[in-house]
């Protein structure tokens, strides 16, 4: 019961902070108006500014939000314990991550859609606009290099996740061709494209993807190659040619895996008990761990 009682204190945390921090942030601080026109209506161009159902802009956000860095970190925090990876993910989230990203949006809502360098230009100087630009650039870059390794990693050694990550891309493409141009039903569109991924998954236990070294690159380093290359593509298309959609299905995915999970933990709750093996302070760390706190 352990594991089904930290799930659901964890819930209700994150739905108390929603109407209450959130509720705060919303209304007293960035004093949000739902009859504001937002820039993807006021500059509509059909290319990087298109308006877009609520429901496909929350998978969309949701999915950029859960990405790599957050999920790498808490794993990577969990060494010195379920407790302390906890808590890096609840008041890490309420208060640095969910924080920063809704009031990144809400300035660049308020702002044409501009970046935070562009927006210090505006408010402050154009020096201010260059040390943020640099910020803003050396982040991503280190963002972009973790993508890259941690799922050229994946590729690498789990071969048969390749084809069902890379078929997602045609799917998303699709997906997105279809509601924007043909003006699907998004409900239908959006069943088909998530259960079409969930048979890539099966293709791709049965056509397993494996590179070999060229030119003395390793198959990781090609991966990263690879991956590097899609990133600057991606990043050229019409948002709603691939990364909109792309997100908004892997949404998908990640609201199946939690339903499934969180069903797991409860039928195993209550069925004998689910333990959390890890301990919650974790003193035989690996070597060359860096203690969390020097002790005397």
């Amino acid at each position: 019961m352990d594991t089904l009682l930290l799930m659901l204190i964890s819930g209700g945390g994150y739905l108390v902070a929603y109407h209450t921090y959130g509720r705060v942030l919303a209304k007293k601080i960035f004093k949000l108006n739902k009859d504001e026109r937002v820039p993807s209506v006021e500059r509509q161009d059909g290319i990087d500014y298109v308006p877009t159902r609520r429901g496909i802009i929350f998978g969309h956000h949701y999915t950029l939000i859960a990405g790599t860095g957050p999920i790498v970190g808490p794993a990577i925090g969990i060494i010195w314990g379920w407790l302390p990876a906890m808590l890096w993910v609840f008041f890490g989230s309420i208060f640095m991550g969910a924080m920063h990203d809704f009031g990144a949006l809400v300035i660049s809502l308020r702002n044409e859609g501009r970046s935070i360098s562009e927006v210090a230009a505006k408010y402050i100087n154009m020096r201010v606009r260059f040390i943020f630009f640099a910020v803003v650039f050396l982040s991503l870059l280190i963002v972009i290099a973790i993508f890259g390794v941690v799922i050229a990693a994946v590729f690498t050694r789990f071969p048969s996740a390749v084809v069902p990550v890379w078929l997602q891309i045609p799917i998303a493409v699709a997906l997105g061709y279809v509601v924007y141009k043909k003006t699907a039903n998004v409900a239908i569109a959006t069943a088909i494209a998530v259960v079409g991924m969930y048979l890539c998954i099966a293709i791709g236990s049965l056509v397993p993807v494996r590179l070999g070294t060229a030119f003395g690159i390793p198959p990781t380093g090609l991966w990263v190659i690879i991956l590097l290359i899609y990133a600057w593509v991606a990043s050229t298309l019409p948002v709603t040619t691939l990364l909109q959609p792309r997100d908004y299905i892997n949404a998908w995915q990640l609201f199946v895996a939690m339903g499934l999970m969180v069903v797991g933990v409860a039928v195993s709750s209550f069925s004998g008990g689910l333990p959390l093996v890890a301990p919650a302070f974790n003193r035989a760390l690996p070597a060359g761990t860096p203690p969390m706190a020097k002790v005397q």
